[in-house]
């Protein structure tokens, strides 16, 4: 028997995901989380095979969760809304077994659950070719800018915190801008999140 833990914010589709699983035969869903933290402390304290995780949650999201259960028995597949490639990228770091979209048929989850149970991993076609198209354009440093900018940093405070001149920082943001093809830092942020490139 298959021991599942699902973790979804939304009661309905928990309720709903849980009793579609609950159908199969080799299945038995042994716990209900409503957030990361939940997750982590029913994983811990049921030890089952597959943790089913949404990537937005309160509390602590999917993907951290997930980090936190690497290198723990048990399998993590994230059921999500979001096809973003930097999310699926965190996914992969995380040693996360399935990236699944919530619009897929509802046999392919039990089918990818039974396909990762025999050493496989299964990612949404729609996540391969997005994590290909779309590689983030920035540098090491224009990352660590536009993070400190999302943070509510000032040019100052940038400059300060990364031992730059406020000249430098400010090149710093008009190459993000140019690279991120945006108009102004509110964009940035904006388009970065939308990505799923902050970590």
């Amino acid at each position: 028997m298959i021991k599942i833990v699902i973790a979804e914010d939304q009661r309905m589709l928990l309720g709903a995901l849980g009793a579609l699983l609950d159908l199969e035969e080799d299945m038995e869903v042994v716990g209900k989380a409503k957030n990361g933290e939940e997750a982590l402390t029913l994983v811990k304290q049921l030890k089952p095979d597959i943790c089913i995780m949404d990537i937005e949650m309160p509390l602590k999201s999917g993907l951290d969760a997930a980090e936190e259960l690497i290198g723990e028995s048990c399998k993590v597949i994230i059921l999500t809304t979001f096809a973003r490639a930097g999310y699926f990228e965190r996914a992969r770091k995380a040693d996360v077994r399935g990236y699944l979209l919530k619009d897929s048929p509802s046999e392919e989850l039990a089918t990818a659950i039974r396909t990762i149970m025999d050493g496989r991993r299964v990612y949404s076609p729609e996540l391969v070719d997005l994590a290909y198209s779309n590689e983030n354009p920035l540098t090491a440093r224009e990352k660590q800018v536009i993070e400190l900018i999302a943070d509510g940093k000032s040019t100052n405070e940038i400059a300060t915190e990364l031992s730059l001149t406020n000249g430098t920082v400010r090149n710093y943001i008009s190459v993000i801008l140019d690279k991120l093809d945006v108009g102004n830092r509110i964009e940035a942020i904006s388009k970065f999140k939308e990505k799923g490139w902050f970590k």
